[in-house]
């Protein structure tokens, strides 16, 4: 039987640990030998020892650089160097991965020469650099449920995100205690090479990639933990709120151009309907093919003055124009044309306000791609009004879905990859329970579903029951991307948007 890395390894002292650790880098050549004790006495210091006891141990194991930062990890909780949580052995184990980790100078060498030989490879390089660092989470990524379910606008990706832990207990109270304002937020380069602490992850490990967007200084690099293949991130070096206008789409272009193998999109600048954090300017992209890519354009039409761009509503849940053109100066005219429109424009009769008591609500999520010369921008409508009946918001998840979906609605999810709680992991395992018939108490949110699903599904087996929850869940998030379009899939929707396509025209 073989044995996991922590048992593999327990006849090996600390003292060969580190040894090996070290070794790892040296063997694979990622660090120079003549570095070597110089990495086992920093090692050490980090560790609290004062010196080594042995010498290498000549018996070969089959560890990786992760089982090893593990054991590393877990003898200094052993000896109360850190505490036994969660962010506390994170924080510890960046620390760790740093004395291994080139300085950003180095990394950004590298990639650039990379990138004057191939564009891919320098990607691939800091991608895999990034994995290879403990940055991106990879073993934790690894536990995420991952399917796709069929539509009639084509295949839709679900995932269940199992990799962000949970936070600990002490780190929540410690946080109402420990208010620091360094770094400012999770996305300002001053997170590089940050020690972290109870409120802030570990970044001693972290590296970002020096990059010109549109003649300022921005940042690359990717997440933690990834959604999707190469999942990246773009920040502004200054520190200023998200501001989704005429200059976010020149920056996504910007981008495009220096990574045309990439696409690159933007949360919309807007409560609600933004995803993730509007306090600071940053963009993501990375190298998927996501549904939305696929859909086609159901229904064309032209923008005055703008020949050289094609335009067209995309066939897909959500209210979606896609602009198309070879020309980027042509393409931002035509985004501006539409996004300013989209920000005064209202249409009572499907609840669409662009202002209540000077309030606005109108936003754009702006996602761009490249088509080999041709430069293509999604611009997805959205709105964030509430009201008395959807209290969470008129186009977000309706209550009667919010038992699998109710968080926000956000760029990736736009584009057709759900990201659902890590709730749903035992919660559906229960559903599966009842639907097999055993006595088993059903999570009250999910009751009325499971109740209508055991009338409907009269053939659940053991070999099918899996199918059938996916099947409905996929089913589910269909219908949360409907209620995020503020132009809806039946006539009246249908009529309205092209009400706002005759407004568009004549800008």
């Amino acid at each position: 039987m073989k044995k996991d890395g922590l048992k593999q390894s327990l006849d090996h002292s600390i003292d060969q640990i580190i040894l090996m650790f070290i070794d790892w880098y040296v063997e694979k050549g990622k660090v120079d030998p003549l570095d070597r004790i110089y990495l086992v006495n920093q090692l050490l210091e980090l560790l609290g020892k004062k010196g080594l006891e042995i010498e290498p141990s000549q018996k070969k194991i089959n560890l990786s650089h992760l089982d090893l930062l593990d054991h590393l990890i877990k003898y200094a909780v052993d000896n109360k160097i850190v505490e036994d949580t969660s962010s506390e052995k994170d924080i510890f184990g960046a620390k760790i991965m740093n004395i291994v980790t080139p300085r950003p100078s180095e990394v950004n060498d590298q990639f650039w020469k990379l990138y004057a030989q191939d564009i891919i490879k320098a990607t691939e390089y800091f991608y895999a650099f990034s994995k290879e660092s403990n940055y991106i989470k990879t073993r934790e990524i690894a536990k995420n449920i991952e399917y796709k379910h069929q539509t009639e606008y084509g295949e839709i990706e679900i995932t269940i995100n199992l990799s962000k832990p949970e936070k600990d207990p002490k780190n929540i109270a410690a946080a109402k205690i420990e208010k620091l304002n360094y770094p400012v937020n999770m996305l300002c380069m001053e997170n590089e090479g940050y020690a972290g602490n109870k409120t802030h992850p570990g970044r001693s490990n972290h590296r970002i990639i020096r990059m010109d967007v549109s003649g300022e200084l921005w940042g690359f690099q990717y997440s933690p933990y990834s959604y999707y293949n190469e999942h990246a991130i773009f920040l502004s070096k200054a520190h200023r709120a998200m501001n989704v206008g005429e200059q976010a789409i020149k920056n996504l272009l910007d981008i495009l151009t220096t990574l045309p193998h990439y696409f690159v999109g933007s949360n919309a600048g807007l409560p609600i309907v933004g995803g993730s954090i509007l306090s600071h300017d940053h963009y993501q992209g990375g190298r998927h093919t996501f549904p939305l890519e696929h859909a086609d354009i159901e229904q064309a039409f032209q923008l005055e003055n703008l020949p050289d761009v094609k335009a067209g509503i995309v066939k897909w849940p959500m209210s979606v124009i896609r602009l198309q053109s070879e020309d980027k100066q042509s393409l931002e005219q035509a985004a501006k044309k539409v996004m300013d429109t989209w920000k005064a424009y209202s249409d009572q009769s499907v609840d669409v306000l662009a202002y209540t008591n000077g309030t606005p609500h109108n936003a754009v999520t702006p996602i761009a791609r490249r088509r080999k010369k041709l430069f293509e921008l999604d611009l997805v409508l959205r709105n964030n009004r509430t009201s008395d009946t959807f209290p969470d918001g008129i186009f977000h998840p309706h209550p009667h879905v919010q038992h699998i979906k109710k968080e926000n609605i956000g760029l990736i999810e736009v584009m057709g990859l759900a990201i659902l709680p890590p709730r749903l992991e035992r919660e559906l395992d229960t559903v599966k329970e009842f639907l097999l018939g055993k006595d088993v108490q059903v999570a009250p949110v999910h009751r009325k579903w499971a109740e209508a699903l055991k009338e409907k599904e009269n053939l659940v087996t053991p070999e099918t029951v899996k199918e059938i929850i996916y099947h409905e869940v996929g089913e589910i998030f269909l219908q949360v991307l409907k209620d995020a379009g503020v132009f809806k899939r039946n006539e009246q929707g249908k009529k309205a948007f092209i009400r706002f396509l005759d407004r568009l025209k004549k800008a």
